[in-house]
């Protein structure tokens, strides 16, 4: 196979994912410039939606290259069964990264907003934030991953091309649109900041 042809080849199955890739980050924009409301009843909290949706794009983007490493050397099988020990501890260990991260996310930008004396939410309203996203868009990250890595697979496209937009597309909606389901049962059950 010519560089042309492998080129040519990784285009096409890349392309698609990447399409879909500006589609979606676009949608968490205009998701994320709905949220002044809530941006400004938890002070800090932009601070915070980098590291969160970066942390998404990381951990679960490397679930989807542990995953597809794991099919390649037949390790796992392209489908998902009760008895997978490997898949589950890696899924396991995504969203247990994933909670690690948001919390720390949190508490840091609580810590570095506090010393800079600019106005921030309590600590354990960002944390509580945090954490829900986290759960919510981690459950869901990690169920879009396994199922388009196991299809890519299985229709023979190679889901390490895959994994890369995918998890940055669905990573930004998904953690736009999680964190804002947090933000508004944070604030519905604690009140307003």
């Amino acid at each position: 196979m010519s560089v042309r042809d492998a080129a040519s080849e990784a285009y096409r199955e890349a392309l698609p994912a990447l399409s879909a890739s500006l589609v979606g980050g676009l949608l968490a924009g205009v998701v994320l410039g709905g949220m002044r409301g809530e941006l400004r009843a938890v002070p800090g909290l932009l601070v915070v939606v980098p590291a969160l949706l970066a942390t998404r794009g990381n951990v679960y983007g490397s679930l989807g290259a542990r995953i597809s490493t794991a099919l390649h050397q037949g390790l796992v099988e392209p489908r998902i069964r009760a008895g997978d020990e490997r898949l589950r501890a890696a899924v396991a260990a995504a969203l247990a990264n994933g909670l690690l991260a948001s919390t720390f996310a949190a508490v840091a930008a609580f810590a570095i907003l506090t010393t800079l004396g600019a106005p921030v939410a309590p600590l354990p309203v960002l944390v509580a934030i945090a954490v829900l996203a986290g759960v919510f868009s981690g459950v869901a990250l990690s169920a879009v991953v396994v199922t388009a890595v196991f299809a890519g697979f299985r229709r023979g496209r190679d889901p390490d091309a895959l994994v890369g937009p995918l998890v940055t597309t669905t990573g930004d909606v998904f953690g736009v649109l999680f964190l804002l389901g947090a933000v508004r049962l944070v604030l519905a059950v604690g009140g307003v900041v």
